[in-house]
């Protein structure tokens, strides 16, 4: 039985395909079932492969160091859209040189992404927060009486 539907992609022009592939493996045998757009990916793809999947969760990648760039206004385009409590995640190297991760983590969060990993993170971890972040989003969408 799968655990809900996440949209998997690399955002903007980054064409780094490795890491993609190894995250849909990870999360098809963690229950998940994934939808991977694949690398080039626009915020308005994700988006829509979101809404026609109902996926519980939009898992954005981006290893080339743009993603600031790439990412920015991903919340208000799912709230424009009406997925507006989607889960949203993004990792990879998002930025361009060395930067703490608290910097990098304030910034994406502040653009309203839900979690921020980094290259070096640990995907059981990852997949446990994913599991819990989706888990709320339905105890509050059930509360709400959204479908």
């Amino acid at each position: 039985m799968s655990k809900g539907t996440v949209v998997l992609g690399v955002i903007g022009s980054d064409c780094h395909s490795v890491g993609n592939r190894i995250l849909d493996g990870f999360f098809s045998e963690k229950g998940w079932r994934v939808v991977n757009l694949g690398v080039m990916v626009g915020q308005d793809e994700f988006i829509d492969a979101a809404i026609e999947s109902g996926a519980d969760a939009i898992l954005v990648s981006s290893l080339y160091g743009h993603g600031e760039i790439d990412c920015a206004g991903f919340r208000d385009r799912c709230v424009e859209r009406g997925i507006e409590d989607m889960v949203l995640y993004v990792g990879g190297n998002l930025v361009v040189g060395r930067m703490p991760r608290e910097i990098v983590a304030a910034k994406f969060t502040a653009m309203g992404f839900d979690r921020v990993f980094m290259p070096s993170d640990d995907l059981e971890e990852a997949a446990r927060l994913l599991e819990s972040d989706v888990a709320e989003r339905r105890r509050r969408r059930a509360g709400s009486g959204s479908a």
